[in-house]
């Protein structure tokens, strides 16, 4: 069965507008890197502090082991955090694209900081400042809340080309 070629682009089209529906733009440091190139596999493997306290130090990337998802590019500290991100992308990759959890509940896209981050419910959030982590943790889930029915209308703008406050990344290395 032939298709007339008005009708592929009309479904080309389609599919290219639902498909980024789904993925907006990646946050993206002056590091090239999604998440300043730090592994984000590799947050799921250390042990989570208490609400309150400082979480333990992110896992710089390798910039010779990457991946592209959400049209970024993600560096990995091992082969092993590669395979397991190339096998389930959108469990590892941070909510938001990339950007602070706190901006987004209160409406709007602000750099998520890499070093500044909370799993909740299997999902990697990132926040801006220290001060912010300390506002976003007064109200973890009302502010999911508040964060999830925001990103719906938020999600479709441009990622934010702000630079992350006081920070200097460490990653990638090698």
């Amino acid at each position: 069965m032939r298709f007339p070629l008005k009708m592929i682009a009309v479904a080309a089209t389609a599919i290219t507008l639902a498909t980024s529906a789904f993925a907006g733009e990646q946050y993206i440091d002056p590091t090239g890197f999604a998440v300043s190139g730090y592994d984000v596999v590799a947050y799921f493997d250390l042990d989570q502090a208490p609400v309150g306290q400082d979480q333990p130090a992110a896992v710089p990337g390798n910039k010779n082991i990457t991946s592209t998802y959400n049209g970024a590019t993600f560096a990995f500290s091992s082969e092993a955090n590669k395979a397991r991100f190339d096998a389930d992308p959108a469990a590892f990759a941070p909510q938001y694209d990339g950007h602070c959890a706190y901006g987004v509940s209160k409406g709007g896209k602000v750099p998520g900081n890499p070093e500044l981050w909370r799993i909740v419910d299997g999902k990697l959030y990132l926040n801006i400042t220290d001060n912010v982590v300390g506002f976003w943790e007064e109200d973890i889930p009302g502010n999911l809340t508040l964060s999830e029915n925001n990103w719906v209308s938020l999600e479709p703008a441009a990622a934010s080309d702000r630079a992350i406050p006081q920070f200097s990344s460490a990653a990638p290395v090698n």
